[in-house]
């Protein structure tokens, strides 16, 4: 004897799997009306087994189209062409991006981020100080801060624009290139002793990065 099921319940399943794709409703991207009213139009039908297939791949179908229909996660070019006029939020944020100006802004974006993550990375290390500026400003760390000061910045600079999206991008966690652990690097042109002692993460344009 045929099983008898009803098509509500593969409804729920649907509901549910549509859920879970998007966080917010306004995220998701409208699915078209027919499509949806097709299918709900099943919704309190009762069917026999022999009709679970043909229901479950509509389902499926359904799915399947809200999924391409959601807005694609952006790029980091994309965010950094975004937020390529924002003005730098404090002096924290400043220390960053100066760090990445100077040490990475002939990298491509990929690694002047990497550069502002282990910046950040040393800020939650107890081994190093508790804020970006005490960080980059360690005497002996980053060989372009002299006496406490960063050298002249062109902030009319495509360079600069970018470094300050790079580092509000970082900050903020929009995307991420290495491990939490990742806290020294060095150019690819130079061999230090220290990187000796560490387990290398990475290589990411002419940086060598390690944990």
């Amino acid at each position: 004897m045929n099983r008898i099921v009803r098509a509500s319940g593969l409804a729920a399943a649907v509901g549910l799997a549509l859920s879970s794709l998007v966080a917010e409703p306004s995220a998701a991207g409208e699915v078209d009306a027919p499509v949806t009213a097709s299918y709900l139009d099943h919704a309190s039908a009762e069917i026999d087994s022999q009709n679970t297939e043909e229901l479950t791949k509509a389902a499926n179908d359904v799915v399947a189209f809200a999924r391409n229909s959601a807005p694609r996660p952006r790029s980091l070019n994309e965010m950094v062409e975004q937020l390529g006029s924002a003005e730098v939020a404090d002096e924290e944020q400043h220390c960053l991006a100066g760090a990445i100006y100077f040490e990475a802004r002939g990298e491509p974006i990929e690694g002047q981020l990497a550069v502002a993550e282990v910046v950040l990375n040393r800020v939650a290390s107890k081994k190093y100080p508790d804020n970006i500026c005490a960080v980059v400003k360690q005497p002996w760390q980053f060989s372009f801060v002299k006496d406490g000061k960063f050298p002249a910045i062109n902030k009319d600079s495509k360079s600069w624009r970018k470094a300050v999206a790079v580092s509000q991008i970082a900050k903020l966690k929009l995307d991420k290139k290495l491990s939490d652990g990742t806290l020294w690097y060095h150019a690819d042109y130079v061999q230090p002793v220290w990187r000796k002692a560490l387990d290398k993460e990475d290589k990411i344009g002419l940086h060598i990065f390690y944990s």
